[in-house]
């Protein structure tokens, strides 16, 4: 246990940004229904759902529950062998006890089809975002969501979704069924609505797209705070920094695969 967390805690990240009261994010990404810690290789004995368990418990413990926000962008299903004997419900009982408050769509979701994948998202407790599909008329109409709006910390915290490409990296019948729609358009649309109409305190962008097309995002669009990323399996040991249109800051992070880490930020008054 002590090495295990040892590796979480080199990952933490602290975003000093102008609210009111603390608030503390913890996040993952590509998960890849990597269950157990890891069994060999450089990682072994890393990772594991209830590794993560005792640390995200941990967190809330000490801050609060209603001070955490616990995000996935996206990839928590295939890439062992629980996801092909257990159809990735074992995966969704993992996220619902860990339980997750908001969680984007990776492209791995769709390996076991459309439908598959609606009925997996139905029995999910934690809300589920894409803002850049259009997933009305289809099975998944009733379980994804373009944004949410969540209170935490005494804040109202608008959060959106964005996908990658799937043209390139799913069948060729899903992927013709969906429509894809340019991020930066979307996110630009999304975040002004949040920020303005909604008038929420933080926006944030929860996005499977990859460590370098969050960072072109970050440069390309106004009114966001912070974008927690997946899809490339990128670890980033600080804070990475973008400016936006009007040169304000943008946190751009992304916490590696297979549960190897908790990616921890802190949102505090400065």
């Amino acid at each position: 246990m002590r090495s295990v967390l040892a590796v979480i805690m080199a990952t933490l990240i602290s975003v000093v940004a102008s609210y009111a009261q603390e608030l503390t994010i913890l996040h993952v990404n590509d998960t890849h229904s990597h269950i157990d810690p890891q069994r060999s290789g450089e990682y072994a004995g890393r990772g594991g759902v209830i590794e993560q368990a005792v640390y995200i418990d941990s967190v809330r413990a000490a801050e609060g529950r209603r001070n955490v926000l616990l995000l996935h962008a996206g990839d928590f299903g295939q890439g062992t062998s629980y996801f092909k004997q257990m159809n990735g419900d074992i995966e969704i009982d993992v996220m619902n006890a860990h339980g997750f408050d908001v969680v984007c769509l990776g492209n791995h979701e769709f390996d076991n089809g459309v439908d598959e994948l609606a009925r997996r998202l139905a029995d999910l407790d934690a809300d589920v975002v894409c803002s850049n599909y259009d997933f009305s008329s289809s099975a998944l109409e009733k379980h994804v969501k373009p944004y949410v709006i969540v209170r935490r910390a005494g804040l109202k915290i608008g959060i959106f979704g964005l996908l990658t490409d799937i043209s390139k990296v799913v069948e060729k019948s899903i992927a013709d069924a969906f429509e894809y729609q340019d991020p930066a358009e979307v996110a630009n649309r999304y975040a002004a609505f949040l920020r303005d109409e909604k008038k929420c305190d933080m926006v944030i962008c929860l996005s499977h797209l990859g460590y370098e097309e969050d960072k072109e995002l970050a440069s390309a669009v106004r009114n966001m705070d912070l974008i927690v990323g997946g899809h490339t399996h990128t670890l980033l040991h600080k804070k990475q920094i973008v400016k936006d249109p009007d040169g304000k800051d943008v946190v751009v992070v992304q916490n590696w695969k297979w549960g190897l880490n908790v990616g921890h930020l802190t949102v505090k008054a400065e």
